[in-house]
């Protein structure tokens, strides 16, 4: 399909409105799953969040590392373990979650970021205490060294826009309660730390398409939910398994004052630019 230079220009002129809504407010995107796995996606999502970045959007990226620590884990021959979704986090295992993390996995993508033209600088939940959390404890289960996140300072964060740079975080925590890190979900840290800088957006990336009214068609796509449906959608079975914690981190973002949370598809390239800078919109919206 060819686009003609008109069709370019009016796709320039529907972007225009929304630029002028988010110009200089703050869209907080978790990036996992495929999206970062994919190379093509993988440079689609850098791409996206370099424009915005350039059109005067205030983007913060938080990101995961499943499948890399996985992969290391699996090298030093030791087995991944998960307690209710979460990852059994012992000592041993937390040293290779903060090596990966905040190491090889937050540098690549700073890298990443820079060859394309942004200008990145890396952060992780210890750099100046932004990040503190105590320890999970729930339903008497033993989560080891996983992390619920207590308080987020969003100084570091926000000295880093003002440098003019685009704030890529890994989501390692200091302990409140322990000498000691704590590994966070990546959801629940994004979200939390949206709400500190006061976003206007809270973006997860995902595998899937968003919420789906039935698990195995993808034509029954909910566009958008109001916080208040929620526990009815729980009850009903719409929202489970592994959607459950998503949408409760964007029901606790929004209740606590961010605007707008979507849940996209990130195997679909430029799923950020279709949700912010047009009138299509893809995925679930909660507001």
């Amino acid at each position: 399909m060819e686009f003609s230079y008109a069709d370019r220009a009016q796709v320039l002129v529907e972007a225009l409105p929304y630029i002028q809504t988010y110009y200089q407010k703050t869209v907080v995107v978790k990036y996992g799953g495929n999206a970062m796995i994919s190379k093509d996606l993988r440079r689609a999502v850098i791409s996206d969040i370099i424009l915005l970045k350039l059109v005067g959007i205030n983007v913060v990226v938080v990101h995961g590392g499943g499948p890399e620590i996985n992969a290391m884990l699996q090298k030093t021959g030791k087995e991944s373990r998960f307690v209710n979704g979460l990852r059994y986090t012992d000592q041993e295992t937390m040293d290779i979650v903060q090596m990966v993390l905040c190491g090889k996995v937050n540098k690549d993508l700073v890298a990443t970021l820079n060859r394309a033209g942004g200008s990145a600088m890396g952060l992780c939940g210890l750099d100046g205490s932004m990040l503190r959390a105590k320890r999970r404890m729930e339903d008497g289960l033993d989560y080891g060294l996983v992390g619920e996140v207590v308080s987020v300072d969003p100084k570091p964060i926000t000295d880093v826009i003002a440098d003019g740079f685009i704030p890529v975080i890994s989501t390692v925590a200091q302990g409140m309660d322990a000498e000691t890190s704590y590994n966070v979900n990546a959801d629940t840290a994004a979200a939390k730390i949206a709400v500190a800088l006061g976003a206007e957006k809270l973006i997860l990336l995902t595998d899937v398409r968003g919420l789906l009214r039935n698990q195995k068609d993808e034509s029954t796509l909910i566009s958008q939910v109001r916080v208040s449906d929620v526990p009815a959608l729980v009850r009903d079975g719409i929202v489970s398994g592994g959607m459950i914690p998503k949408v409760e981190c964007c029901v606790e973002a929004v209740r606590s004052g961010v605007r707008r949370t979507h849940i996209l598809d990130g195997r679909i390239p430029h799923s950020i630019l279709i949700e912010v800078l047009s009138h299509a919109g893809i995925g679930t919206m909660i507001w």
